[in-house]
């Protein structure tokens, strides 16, 4: 193994949330209306310290699109996604550009944006007599 060397940002940045490695400055936001499995996805035109894994086709909500997963370098967790093709020519513009989950990061003010996972039934949460001390 090497000497591992991160790309310190200046600014408002994002960042691995489990270990706090910088990965993109607000600046670099092109979209925040994307969504993955866990909720709110941001699109940037550029982020550092990640590695990109293998290209694979997905199906997703505008299409399919080549993608590689991407990983924090100084952790290893997935934090996001590169896109490498998009097979609709409305969805080019993404080609290039890297996806954000924002579950997986710390935002600028190091905030985390936590996914519930506490069980809904019609957006009411459900709660056992255990919980209520009934």
């Amino acid at each position: 193994m090497g000497r591992l060397f991160l790309i310190h940002l200046e600014g408002k940045i994002y960042s691995c949330k489990h270990c706090q490695t910088h990965l993109a400055l607000y600046t670099d936001i092109m979209s925040k209306s994307f969504h993955c499995r866990h909720g709110k996805a941001y699109l940037f035109h550029k982020v550092v310290n990640v590695t990109v894994g293998l290209k694979e086709d997905r199906m997703m909500m505008t299409g399919l699109h080549t993608v590689s997963d991407i990983f924090c370098v100084g952790c290893g967790s997935i934090v996001g996604w590169k896109y490498d093709a998009a097979h609709d020519k409305n969805q080019k513009y993404k080609e290039g550009k890297f996806i954000l989950e924002r579950f997986k990061v710390s935002g600028p003010d190091g905030s985390h944006y936590w996914v519930s996972h506490d069980p809904h039934v019609g957006g009411v949460m459900l709660m056992t007599h255990d919980l209520l001390g009934t």
